[in-house]
């Protein structure tokens, strides 16, 4: 499976690749949840290395800005994606409904996918639309554009255990092009027996990076990429870290939050497509009266 960014973002892209220019953005908030880390502020102890990880299921809120009807069928997939994307918005105090957003995922609803296989092998082959409609990649999505009356532009993204880096890639492309706040999703879900068997994510968990063009007084980190050459699989040293990592494609973001959370400037490589990894560099953030200070 292959990812390709959409043709209006791609010669951007390669003007900056060819350029050796970076893409670059500031990191204004983050969306984390992952089985022992329920969110941001409580997984920096943990990436820091202050707590240990104390695994547990996932957990997720309830999809409070959605409609009553819409609420009751949403997925985890949907609940997983709406809150990552909330928490981010509201760290940098952003209006969701003006965002631009990124979605991407390995797969679509891991669950849904499960019962829409049990019952197509029935002799009652009829599939319930509630089943149908979210069984569509780009249905968390939807229900975001639902919760928050967006009508801003939004990419739904998928290339396997590559998506996190894909999703980077089209968000930061967007910054670059746009010069407008873009909010990126990345989540995946797990997948019952016998899917689990070909597919063993082990639980559903994603991440929210909220990225401008400019710096604001709320930025974390400036954050550069660029495509490298060789595929290099960074490890983490906790052992359960790892294997979350390891475990659940939308996760091959937590060297590079680990980097956020310790505010370790310096750079550090994500998996992409193979041959090719992603090289993330993270700088420290500067108010932006102190940077004309600095110019002047």
């Amino acid at each position: 499976m292959s990812a390709r960014l959409p043709e209006s973002l791609e010669q951007p892209m390669a003007q900056a690749q060819s350029a050796s220019r970076p893409l670059s953005a500031w990191i204004n908030g983050v969306g984390l949840i992952a089985p022992g880390l329920p969110d941001w502020p409580a997984a920096q102890a943990v990436l820091r290395g202050e707590q240990a990880l104390e695994t547990s299921p996932s957990v997720l809120p309830a999809p409070e800005l959605l409609p009553p009807a819409e609420r009751r069928r949403a997925s985890r997939v949907v609940k997983l994606a709406l809150a990552l994307g909330l928490e981010a918005a509201r760290h940098g105090e952003a209006d969701v409904s003006q965002l631009a957003t990124v979605f991407t995922a390995s797969g679509a609803d891991g669950h849904n996918c499960h019962a829409l296989c049990e019952q197509l092998a029935t002799e009652d082959r009829q599939v319930s639309p509630t089943r149908f409609h979210n069984s569509v990649h780009n249905a968390a999505a939807g229900y975001w554009g639902i919760a928050t009356r967006s009508m801003a532009p939004c990419q739904v993204c998928c290339a396997y255990d590559g998506s996190f880096g894909a999703g980077l890639l089209d968000a930061l492309a967007q910054v670059e092009l746009e010069r407008q706040p873009t909010l990126l999703i990345a989540y995946d879900s797990e997948y019952p027996q016998p899917l689990f068997a070909k597919r063993p994510v082990p639980d559903c968990a994603g991440v929210a990076l909220l990225l401008s063009p400019e710096p604001t007084p709320l930025s974390l980190a400036r954050l550069e990429l660029v495509q490298a050459p060789d595929t290099v699989a960074p490890t983490l040293e906790d052992a359960s870290l790892e294997a979350l990592r390891a475990s659940i494609p939308a996760l091959r973001a937590l060297p590079l939050l680990q980097m956020l959370a310790r505010g370790t400037w310096g750079s550090t490589q994500l998996e992409y497509l193979p041959p090719l990894s992603l090289e993330v560099r993270l700088h420290p953030a500067i108010p932006p009266a102190t940077s004309l200070q600095a110019e002047s």
